[in-house]
């Protein structure tokens, strides 16, 4: 960098260019003034190279400088484009090749952490669950901060950490990143922009960071408005969209003037039409609908119907309830629950609920309003097509293309967090039967009824569920070793630790043993691990342990299965297990064929067909909806049945001949 010479000065002022004083001026070689006109300099600024044009949609071209703005105390970087800066532009660091046209204000105003350290009052309006927001907040950590409020001390160290971060952005100099483009805004105030951003007619942006890169671009788009936020890479908010106090995490979508206040949205995350408001809205919360309403709530891998509703506010104390749907939960369109309520992993949610319900025992159930009562069917939601398209579809609609992830997602549907569920559904069941008598018609169970015919198919297919998680988990553990004999089969299956035992987790969306979550938050507590990366390192080991973990969980319930320790194991035990893995596997599949067929039948046919023709109805529904048969979804259920039983039948042909 240089000063300006005299004869430069000469030029910029005969093109329209002041300063309050020229000397603060500097200039990198090679500098071409002519690029420089109708501007306001006043502070230190530094202008980079200017020797690039850029062209616009539609094929106009315009060269880099600076045009018709007033600059105050700006470092630019090489090939940068500013132009038409209406009002000011004040402590700003740009880098090269960004492009900023007809802006309003682009301000940072004193100091600023740029949106770190905000407290957002997730789940409870009425406080007492603060989250304090950051760049590379995680929903684990998130979590952790949000429900574990019985560790007043864990949660005061951790929330420290995230405070001393938050110091440790503090500037006077705001940023924004290369290839940058900021066009046709209104007021950008106290915003830390990154890489490759492009924001177009956003009309307002106060005290947040932009966390963009050149991986994972940030779409902003016209009448914007976020205030309070943290963005991060990858997101996409357009249309009008209100954001205040939120965290949006990686590869989320926002349109169509949705509005979310004081709320956490994690990875993948969508919102359209609808409203959100002190929410923790953990990985894949969809909703899509104008009269959905997700409030004081935590939900993951949540789809919201049309109309979807919940009430925290019984007119006492305020709006001081909250509730949680567990992952996987459904709710149809108009549907309602009054929270405090706790809906069961996998639930779908039909109708208006008002008793308050805990269905977290009863997991992969449906939960129906008949009258004024809240019906439970368990475990029918393992049989069903939706389920399975739904387990399917998750992994298919990662939006994330940075490559480092924040969020750690566990996408198994059968994993021994809900497998214990289904152990203790079938308990609980039992429990009501035994305890009401095997003839009653309807029971009872946390203000809901359970029909008889139901209670006794959902023991059945939890049944049909557990034997299937424990023979995928036995078949893919003797599928990474080589064995030969009795003995060498016994080592194979022995475990990697003893880690896994006891209760699981879903820390919204990383499943673990409870007992590491436990370790690590004993080790933030005890001053242990003083670091926010140490403490995302320990979960990325145990979403990396996954399977490990599992296996020791899944061994200890074979063990009851069989009656003996793994020492001691047969290889009769073991033909027995996948046997009945056989069975079940195909049992399931053949359930979630014939619930896909109803898709196909008389009843789905009607609106088709120009005039009422039976041959034009069954003609437009096959043109448009195809054959059954010919399903790319059933012919995918026909092949999995076809490879288990392979699999299946490859395993006992090894295991006979031992």
């Amino acid at each position: 960098m240089r000063k300006l010479t005299q004869q430069e000065i000469q030029q910029l002022t005969a093109q329209g260019c002041t300063a309050r004083n020229w000397e603060e001026i500097e200039v990198a070689e090679p500098f071409h003034p002519e690029y420089i006109r109708q501007v306001a300099f006043s502070g230190k600024v530094k202008i980079g190279r200017l020797q690039t044009e850029y062209t616009l949609p539609g094929g106009f071209t315009v060269h880099s400088g600076i045009y018709r703005s007033t600059i105050h105390n700006c470092e630019f970087g090489d090939n940068v484009h500013i132009y038409n800066v209406h009002n000011y532009m004040a402590n700003y660091r740009v880098g090269d090749n960004t492009c900023i046209e007809n802006v309003n204000s682009i301000v940072v105003d004193g100091t600023s952490t740029f949106g770190n350290g905000v407290r957002v009052p997730v789940m409870n309006e009425g406080g007492g669950r603060e989250i304090p927001i950051f760049d590379h907040l995680s929903a684990h950590l998130a979590y952790f901060l949000t429900l574990y409020r019985h560790r007043p001390e864990m949660i005061n160290r951790l929330t420290q950490m995230i405070d001393a971060y938050a110091e440790s952005q503090r500037s006077d100099m705001g940023f924004i990143g290369r290839n940058v483009r900021i066009i046709n805004c209104g007021s950008i105030k106290n915003v830390r922009i990154g890489d490759f951003a492009q924001i177009t007619g956003a009309s307002v942006l106060k005290n947040g960071s932009v966390n963009s890169n050149e991986s994972a671009p940030v779409t902003i788009g016209s009448g914007v408005k976020c205030n309070d936020f943290i963005i991060c890479s990858g997101v996409s908010i357009t249309d009008s969209t209100l954001v205040g106090k939120c965290f949006v995490g990686q590869g989320c979508e926002m349109g169509k003037h949705y509005s979310a206040l004081e709320s956490l949205f994690f990875c993948n995350c969508q919102g359209f039409h609808g409203e959100a408001t002190a929410i923790f809205a953990g990985p894949y919360t969809v909703t899509h609908h104008k009269s959905t309403l997700l409030i004081a709530g935590m939900f993951s891998f949540l789809n919201a119907g049309s109309g979807s509703n919940q009430s925290n506010h019984m007119y006492k104390l305020g709006p001081i309830h909250q509730g949680v749907a567990e992952r996987g939960a459904k709710t149809t369109s108009d549907s309602y629950l009054l929270w405090p309520a706790k809906i069961g992993a996998f639930t779908l949610v039909m109708g208006r609920h008002t008793k308050h319900s805990d269905t977290s025992a009863l997991p992969f159930s449906y939960m129906i309003e008949n009258a004024t009562e809240s019906y439970i069917v368990p475990a029918v939601n393992l049989r069903s097509v939706g389920t399975i398209r739904d387990a399917q579809k998750w992994p298919k609609r990662d939006n994330r293309k940075d490559p480092h992830k924040l969020d750690l997602i566990n996408y198994n549907l059968l994993s021994p967090y809900t497998i214990q569920r289904m152990y203790q559904g079938q308990e609980v069941l039992r429990d009501i039967m035994h305890l009401s008598g095997e003839g009653t018609e309807v029971y009872s169970y946390q203000n809901c009824k359970i029909r008889n015919s139901s209670l006794r198919k959902g023991i059945e297919l939890y049944n049909i569920g557990i034997k299937k998680f424990l023979g995928n988990s036995i078949i893919s553990r003797l599928g990474k070793t080589e064995w030969h004999n009795l003995d060498e089969l016994r080592r194979a299956l022995r475990p990697d630790s003893n880690i896994g035992l006891g209760e699981w987790v879903d820390c919204s969306g990383l499943l673990a043993p409870k007992s590491e979550i436990t370790r690590l938050l004993d080790d933030i507590q005890n001053g242990k691990l003083t670091s926010l990366d140490e403490a995302q390192q320990r979960l990325e080991q145990m979403h990396t342990n996954y399977y490990s973990y599992e296996w020791t969980w899944a061994l200890e319930k074979l063990e009851q299965v069989w009656g003996k320790k793994v020492e001691q194991v047969e290889i009769a035990d073991l033909i027995h297990t996948i046997e009945a893995w056989e069975e079940a596997v195909i049992s399931l599949d053949r359930m979630v064929y014939d619930d896909a067929k109803k898709e196909f039948n008389l009843n789905a046919r009607t609106g088709f067909g120009a005039d009422g023709n039976d041959e034009q109805t069954n003609l437009d529904f096959e043109n448009v909806r195809g054959r059954f048969e010919s399903n790319s979804f059933v012919l995918a259920v026909l092949e999995h049945i076809r490879k288990k039983s392979a699999l299946g039948d490859s395993m006992l042909e090894q295991l006979r001949a031992l």
